[in-house]
């Protein structure tokens, strides 16, 4: 599998942890396979976290000075890569390194000044200089700093559609926002998997980090299912497993295998998110409402 994973000297005595907001435990599994036990870094599930609220909860863990952000469905071809990007941040004073939410090899066309979160390395330690509560965020008017921004991004990467007038896309596009403005960020080359959707993420020496799969809400739903939530989406689950497939072929190990039990915790791990899950989507639904108003506003 890896062979002398090697722990810079620049990270030695930085606190690392592996975060990954999860909702599929079976989909976690097969990706926390290919970066647990990396030097023995430690890892977290984070279950039951919104689209933006797990940042926070990386911050409030004083224990982690740098955190690698990897979504469930982001599947680690070369930990090393992984590594030498953690070094990189951390000796160049970056905050965070990730992929542009357009305009790259991801299947989006968002505002490329936030990094999409299926990948990141973020520097805790130097972010909570000058981060104190939500509220800086909250705060933060992009709009009013938008030109500034566009003018230190590196436009020269970008190879696809995107749209620098995108202001609340995602929920956690305040955050990121927020971080380009009083840090630096480094972000990383991408392109398009041959599978048409999934993205390839390269480190800062052009070398393989992890293949995302996107899409990973549809990985155990029927395309029946799916036909009513996103029109054209299809049935994702064998497009993932086999990704899922090709990395653990360049990893050169097994894919796991589960068993009976396994799929039981499986069902009832799903069983208990959405039973948390439903509840959280309705409380938010005002805040999408409110959302959704603002961006008719901004059209009339």
């Amino acid at each position: 599998m890896d062979h002398q994973l090697k722990l810079s000297e620049a990270l030695h005595g930085k606190r690392i942890k592996i975060f990954t907001r999860s909702f599929s435990l079976e989909l976690y599994r097969q990706a926390a396979a290919l970066f647990e036990n990396v030097v023995n870094i430690p890892t977290v599930r984070l279950t039951d976290q919104t689209a933006d609220g797990y940042f926070y909860t990386m911050l409030q863990d004083l224990e982690c000075d740098i955190a690698i952000n990897i979504d469930e469905d982001a599947f680690v071809v070369n930990p090393q890569a992984m590594l030498d990007l953690a070094e990189f941040v951390v000796i160049h004073g970056y905050a965070n390194a990730g992929c542009p939410d357009g305009g790259g090899g991801c299947p989006r066309a968002g505002n490329p000044l936030v990094t999409n979160p299926f990948f990141n390395v973020f520097n805790l330690e130097l972010i909570r200089t000058k981060f104190t509560s939500k509220k800086d965020i909250q705060s933060f008017h992009y709009e009013s700093v938008k030109q500034e921004m566009k003018a230190k991004f590196p436009m020269d990467m970008l190879q696809s559609t995107y749209n620098f007038e995108l202001l609340d896309y995602e929920p956690y596009y305040p955050f990121f926002f927020w971080l380009a403005y009083n840090f630096k960020t480094y972000y990383l080359p991408s392109q398009k998997h041959q599978d048409g959707i999934s993205t390839i993420l390269y480190n800062h020496q052009n070398q393989p980090i992890c293949y995302h799969a996107w899409m990973a809400r549809f990985y155990s739903m029927s395309s029946f299912v799916v036909r009513f939530i996103q029109k054209g989406a299809g049935k994702q689950k064998l497009r993932i497993d086999n990704l899922i497939r090709e990395s653990y072929a360049v990893r050169g190990v097994q894919v796991l295998s589960f068993s009976v039990g396994d799929r039981l915790m499986f069902r009832f791990d799903k069983l208990v998110r959405w039973c948390i899950k439903v509840p959280q989507r309705v409380m938010g639904w005002p805040r999408k409402w409110a959302k959704w108003y603002r961006r008719w506003e901004r059209k009339r």
